[in-house]
């Protein structure tokens, strides 16, 4: 079976080979904007770390081999013009290689060991294996020779600074396993071929495409890639990942951030509700005593330094919605509190006494770290706060109700009116919003896309602010998407962040404002523009506004998310 055979071919220079449940995938990704020569085996377990580079061998001269990487769910393989080498995973912790032509040699990434940092290596007679050991993920590696025969073992026990790894060359095909492992475990064995695990892995895959896009044709092209990037950058509950995770990718960015999972939740949970599920709630796993929740969750790192914004009950409405049943009368509860005493965080923790309208603390909080509406001061009242919290607090409304608080539905829907007449007496100025120091009372407005995030509000809002918002948003539209910081401002950068580049979250949660506004035609033709931007550039973390050209970690998985649910959307219109 070839890698065409599997579904679609991507490049590992964008979107790194692995599979769901597994902590390592297979790129030459190697740290942030860093691109070794050679692909390596990448751990995610207490960071992002290269443990083992593999290099393609000339079987004659024991040379790296000149070779070309082919890439599609399921099948990795070097090719060169003797022979290839393929790789597969058997299992989220096992991957299997062969080949036929061309041999390989399996490095420790770091040559140097010190007391506390880089990669030991020996034989371990037990098991019949070699062995490295990696300080940074606190994982073992072990290598089992299943045919042909090991060339060379170098720098086996050796300290310091040396060359450690197995060179496998063989004159006819050979086969190897290698596994990521705690401290141990029973001699390597299976009966399944490589055959078998590639099929394995390609049905896996295809089920899961299945599921989550159903609806996909020739209208949606990128729908199968869009999936991959999900499948592939799940991990299995682990360390500090309570739940089976969707990383925001298998690049840098490997962590689940308090708003980001948002649209990962949406994009699954009509196919797989239960892991949609999951990714909606894991940051509230680690909720704190005052309802905050955490800036971002990892396999080791857990960090409350900052918290991001409360889209949540943007989020579980929609989420609700496209469950196939509906969640038990005891996760409601279980939701609702937990939203509650979020929502509570916003309205003790952050709003300054005798006022309305809460605050962020830092860019951070809001989710658009550097945009311009923060230049003049960070901690701030802005509009998109407010929406946010006003969308959350209808949303608890309805939860109360259908747990059978009924008085506490009527407190929220009370909170929710009085938010919202306190941002429009106190940030609308008849024509567009404002932002307020939260300390000084000082107001200004900015040319940031943030300032228009309160659409988000669609049918609460009044028809004219609706529509005002709406004309503001077009200035903002180039030929692929919606830029963050108006192109004519002073203030833009083609690759600034949250200072220009198209972003997926702020694609989505524009266009289902304007849909509930009843701006439909400017709706569609965001998704349209968003749509094909994916479908030519990728699911990068964002885009250069005027090229399109695809920025920072290259395989992010709430932009393939976006992309799902944005095609979805439109498949049905069209169906319709």
């Amino acid at each position: 079976m070839t890698a065409a055979q599997l579904g679609p071919a991507f490049s590992v220079h964008d979107i790194p080979f692995s599979t769901y449940g597994s902590w390592f995938d297979i790129s030459p990704v190697i740290a942030e904007q860093t691109y070794a020569e050679d692909l390596h085996l990448v751990s995610h377990q207490n960071g992002m770390h290269a443990v083992l580079r593999l290099v393609p061998l000339n079987t004659t001269t024991g040379d790296r081999a000149e070779t070309r990487v082919a890439a599609a769910p399921g099948l990795l393989s070097w090719i060169g013009e003797s022979g290839r080498v393929d790789l597969a995973f058997e299992s989220p912790d096992t991957v299997r290689l062969r080949g036929s032509g061309l041999g390989i040699d399996v490095l420790a990434a770091a040559r140097t060991l010190t007391p506390f940092s880089g990669t030991y290596f020996f034989h371990d007679p037990a098991m019949g294996a070699h062995v490295f050991t990696s300080y940074e993920t606190g994982r073992r590696y072990r290598v089992t020779l299943l045919s042909g025969t090991i060339a060379e073992a170098a720098g086996a026990q050796a300290l310091g600074s040396a060359e450690r790894g197995v060179a496998i060359t063989a004159d006819g095909p050979w086969e190897i396993a290698i596994e990521e492992l705690d401290t141990a475990r029973p001699r390597y064995a299976t009966s399944a071929t490589f055959n078998d695990v590639v099929e394995t892995a390609r049905s896996a895959f295809a089920s899961f495409v299945d599921a989550v896009a159903p609806w996909r044709s020739v209208a949606t092209p990128a729908a199968e890639l869009a999936a991959y990037v999900l499948w592939s950058a799940t991990v299995r509950p682990t360390g500090l990942i309570t739940r089976p995770a969707v990383l925001m990718s298998k690049h840098w960015m490997d962590k689940v951030w308090s708003w980001d999972h948002c649209f990962n939740a949406l994009a699954l949970t009509s196919g797989c509700p239960e892991l949609g599920w999951d990714q909606f709630h894991l940051p509230f796993d680690h909720q704190d005593a005052t309802g905050a929740l955490p800036d971002s969750v990892t396999h080791s790192e857990v960090l409350h330094n900052f918290v991001k914004p409360p889209i949540h009950g943007w989020a579980l409405g929609q989420l609700r919605r496209r469950l196939p049943t509906p969640p038990s009368q005891a996760e409601l509860v279980k939701t609702y509190e937990r939203l509650k005493g979020w929502t509570n965080f916003w309205l003790t923790a952050r709003r300054a006494p005798a006022n309305e309208l809460p605050y962020y603390q830092h860019g951070n909080d809001s989710g658009w770290d550097n945009a311009t509406t923060f230049d003049p001061e960070r901690v701030v009242v802005t509009a998109d706060l407010a929406a946010f919290l006003i969308l959350q607090l209808h949303e608890l409304a309805d939860l109360a109700t259908e747990v059978g608080s009924t008085r506490e539905a009527g407190r929220w829907t009370r909170t929710a009116e009085q938010i919202q007449a306190a941002l429009f007496e106190q940030l609308w100025t008849g024509d567009r919003f404002i932002a307020r120091g939260a300390g000084t009372g000082e107001t200004w407005s900015s040319a940031s896309l943030l300032d228009l995030i309160p659409i988000a509000l669609g049918e609460h809002l009044p028809a004219k602010v609706g529509s005002a918002l709406a004309d503001h948003i077009k200035a903002h539209l180039t030929p692929y998407g919606l830029a963050t910081e108006l192109t004519t401002s002073p203030h833009y950068l083609a690759d600034g962040y949250w200072r220009g580049p198209i972003w997926a979250p702020a694609t989505v949660l524009v266009e289902d404002g304007l849909r509930r506004a009843g701006h439909q035609r400017l709706a569609d033709d965001i998704s349209a523009r968003f749509r094909a931007l994916c479908e030519t550039h990728g699911f990068a973390e964002n885009f250069d506004a005027l090229t399109g050209t695809g920025l920072r970690d290259r395989a992010y998985t709430w932009t393939a998310s976006s992309y799902l649910l944005l095609a979805e959307a439109h498949a049905h219109r069209d169906g319709r």
